[in-house]
């Protein structure tokens, strides 16, 4: 049978933790639990692990780093079943586990500069096989937004797929044969397409089935198993050797924005599978089995949440989350902390330059003393990258430069400019991200360049109502807070 169905989810939160104290500070709007990592594993990552077979031993997914370090913490019976599922999708799919890597912290990786995407890619690879014990065949790219510089990244660091929406197609043609436009329809989301990089390095896209995708994500599929089974087998057109049938939404989909999805999902495979009208497949099986027979090119500066290309990340778009259509903050904060990010950037290597061979492949490395900050973990990176035998106060302050560039790196987590008001719980938590970056800066560089933030922050301000700036919402965040403290503005 070459008939095959392929379902991902993209499972994410963004990172909650408070950069002072490591734990998430209690999240009212998440009552009754205690914040939104504990809600949306109640109500959807425990219940995809749950059963023999599990939903994601079944499926493609792909599981944001930051928050599987919160789960193999805070759920460890959830986080456990995740990294079965990948063993036991190995055993189902021809060796090819069903776990997709992420770039790091969810960061927009086209907006950032060349050093910061390949920080973001490295770190989602080493977290990931430090987690899977593997290395990953695919990576998933935040709100799937892309450009050419960011597929060159992923094809050097040994990535051999991605998954994108079909708006992000521009061109398609045969090897060898004429270009053809296309466009969100005329894109056949049943082959995978080889994309040429002009380094001459390839990488693979699979153009997920855009319809499909939005009656899973908004309709009532997920609602009901029989008819998303039908939804999924309906698909098929019968006039290719093979047909891959493949959609791909938010993972919280199933559970958390419709209640029952997760067991609506698994009743689908179940239907699939005894049907006996296709195969469940995931995406590494589906390409050793048909590689591309066409190839495609990108639109670059494009996502899958922004019909405006990248724009909701960066400025004034009018894509909203459904309160206001204009955002006027957006740009202003992307500008701010591009500034921080820049000015911080050659006062650490600098300084840095006084502990470590190579600042910014110190950097890359730190990885591993995130996942195992044990005094033999730290002392073998130590061993790898200093320029010789370190103090202890120069140990301090060396550990001290790579935290601020941890900081640094998690202030530009996507959700920060996602939703309608930057007095959210997400823009808070880059901004509380950047005051940890410029605390750590004052203490190892001297000096402070906090004022001089403050001053840009100014410019970042709600459309909605009377809202206090950016500059005074950041005074509240400078320190930490009691568990139980409110810092919404009134």
């Amino acid at each position: 049978m070459n008939r095959f169905v392929c379902v991902h989810g993209h499972f994410y939160q963004p990172p909650r933790e408070n950069p002072w104290t490591g734990e998430v500070d209690e999240e009212v709007s998440a009552q009754p639990y205690h914040d939104w990592n504990e809600r949306i594993t109640a109500e959807c990552y425990r219940g995809n692990g749950v059963g023999q077979p599990s939903n994601y031993s079944r499926m493609s997914f792909d599981f944001g780093p930051t928050l599987l370090s919160w789960l193999a913490a805070s759920s460890p019976e959830t986080y456990g079943s995740i990294l079965e599922a990948d063993r036991a999708s190995r055993a189902r799919f021809s060796g090819h586990g069903s776990a997709l890597a992420q770039a790091y912290n969810h960061a927009i990786l086209p907006l950032a500069n060349r050093r910061d995407k390949m920080t973001q890619v490295a770190w989602g690879i080493r977290d990931f096989q430090f987690r899977f014990g593997r290395l990953p065949e695919g990576m998933w790219l935040p709100e799937t937004a892309v450009d050419g510089d960011t597929l060159e990244v992923l094809a050097e660091n040994g990535i051999a797929f991605t998954i994108l929406a079909p708006s992000q197609a521009a061109r398609v043609r045969e090897t060898g044969g004429e270009w053809r436009d296309v466009d969100a329809r005329g894109i056949d989301p049943r082959e995978a397409y080889r994309i040429p990089l002009p380094s001459g390095r390839v990488i693979t896209v699979f153009f997920y089935d855009g319809a499909l995708a939005h009656a899973v994500a908004f309709g009532d599929l997920p609602r009901d198993g029989a008819e998303l089974a039908r939804g999924l087998l309906s698909r098929f057109r019968g006039d290719f050797d093979q047909e891959l049938v493949h959609v791909a939404t938010d993972g919280e989909t199933y559970g958390h924005h419709f209640r029952g999805g997760d067991r609506a999902l698994a009743e689908a495979f179940d239907a699939i599978e005894a049907s006996g009208l296709a195969t469940l497949t995931n995406y590494g099986e589906y390409l050793e089995k048909f590689p591309p027979r066409l190839e495609a090119q990108i639109v670059a500066g494009t996502s899958w949440s922004c019909s405006h290309g990248i724009a909701r990340w960066s400025d004034d778009c009018g894509c909203s989350a459904g309160r206001s259509s204009s955002h006027p903050w957006r740009r202003p904060l992307r500008e701010a902390l591009d500034w921080l990010r820049d000015t911080l950037a050659p006062l650490y290597e600098a300084a840095a330059s006084g502990f470590f061979r190579d600042p910014w492949a110190a950097r890359d490395d730190s990885i591993q003393i995130e996942l195992d900050p044990s005094e033999e973990s730290v002392g073998e990176f130590l061993d790898r990258h200093a320029i010789g035998p370190l103090s202890a106060e120069d140990r301090t302050a060396a550990l001290g430069l790579l935290e601020l560039q941890r900081n640094a790196l998690l202030m530009y987590t996507s959700c920060g400019w996602f939703f309608d008001d930057p007095a959210g719980l997400e823009t808070r938590q880059v901004l509380r991200y950047a005051a940890r970056a410029l605390e750590l800066a004052e203490e190892h560089l001297g000096g402070s360049l906090e004022p001089l933030f403050l001053r840009l922050l100014e410019r970042v301000r709600s459309s909605l109502g009377e809202r206090r700036d950016a500059s005074e919402l950041y005074r509240t965040l400078r320190a930490p807070l009691p568990p139980s403290a409110s810092v919404l503005p009134s």
